[in-house]
């Protein structure tokens, strides 16, 4: 074990075919662990250079999985339509008792699975039973690795509403949808998706002079929310319209962030994932409720478990010599 690292590479990640109900179960029997005390983590630690440009570290270990793991995230702005990815990731694995390196794995692919994983996690615990709409604010890669979850999650999903500062990433995630079965709408207004969606995810990227508009009070009395983009394209002031307020973890947030990264002050998180992991809020679903999350390091040692594990029975990536 001290002698080789597994390499995985984007690809190889992708080759494993990670189905999205094993991706949201591993993510919540993460939360359950943490619950049981098997598992633990440090909060994010961001340095910020500019909007958009910074470095990220994530750090967990867990002895119910036998492994630590380390995400680092690079992040820096690029123009639009830009060959070049504006977020880079690395996740290094460690055995848990050793300390011995493990693996070092591509963490783009794994953190959009990670991701969409958080929100579907959340949304089966606050979320409306039978939603039939979801709307989309931002359809980059995330909004693709969402819509696959969620359609695993509600696969009585209808339809698909696309709002974008991209038209062609709007009718992009709109063929998707389509291919998948939904009819995807793109459509020109944000108020207009808020009104008839049952679930609504944000992904808005953070960038210079962005304004929030996202208005909580134009959403149906009964939806759900997740908010990818920390909460940054919500209007602060209109956040109260929601019921009931998740995030992952209380200790790393207690509320959501504004376009500059601070924390807004109109409301705070009641609940989290470690809380929820086990059963549904007992009133959400029938409410407004909103999930809004930094990214929890363990749900990110989960997937990387998850990965490795397959990597191994599959005969897939890359020995390297220590």
């Amino acid at each position: 074990m001290g002698n080789e690292l597994l390499y995985l590479s984007r690809a190889d990640v992708q080759a494993l075919a990670i189905a999205p109900s094993e991706a949201r179960e591993a993510v919540l029997q993460a939360f359950r662990d943490h619950a049981a005390g098997l598992n633990q983590s440090l909060p994010k630690s961001a340095l910020g250079l500019g909007p958009g440009h910074g470095f990220q570290a994530m750090t967990a270990a867990s002895s119910a999985q036998s492994i630590a793991t380390l995400k680092w995230v690079a992040m820096a702005p690029v123009p639009p339509k830009s060959p070049v990815p504006g977020i880079n990731a690395l996740i290094c694995v460690s055995d848990y008792a050793s300390g011995a390196p493990i693996a070092v794995l591509d963490g783009d692919e794994i953190t959009l699975i990670r991701t969409a994983a958080l929100s579907a996690a959340a949304a089966s615990r606050l979320a409306p039973p039978a939603p039939r709409t979801i709307g989309f604010v931002g359809c980059g890669l995330q909004a693709h690795a969402h819509l696959a979850a969620f359609l695993d999650l509600y696969p009585g999903l209808t339809s698909a509403l696309l709002f974008s500062r991209s038209r062609a990433s709007a009718e992009s995630l709109a063929e998707a949808a389509s291919l998948r079965g939904l009819v995807g709408e793109v459509v020109d207004e944000a108020d207009q998706l808020l009104a008839r969606s049952d679930i609504v995810i944000s992904m808005v990227p953070g960038a210079p002079g962005l304004q929030p508009f996202l208005d909580a009070n134009r959403l149906k009395p009964v939806a759900f929310a997740s908010a990818v983009d920390l909460g940054r394209s919500w209007r602060p002031e209109t956040l109260p319209a929601f019921d009931v307020l998740a995030t992952d973890s209380l200790a790393q947030s207690s509320a959501p962030y504004d376009v500059d990264g601070q924390p807004v002050t109109t409301v705070r998180f009641q609940h989290n994932l470690i809380e929820l992991a086990d059963a549904p809020h007992p009133t959400a679903a029938g409410r407004r409720s909103f999930f809004c999350f930094r990214g929890f390091a363990l749900a990110d040692l989960a997937l990387a478990h998850l990965v490795v594990a397959k990597a191994r029975i599959a005969g897939i990536g890359v020995k390297l010599p220590r």
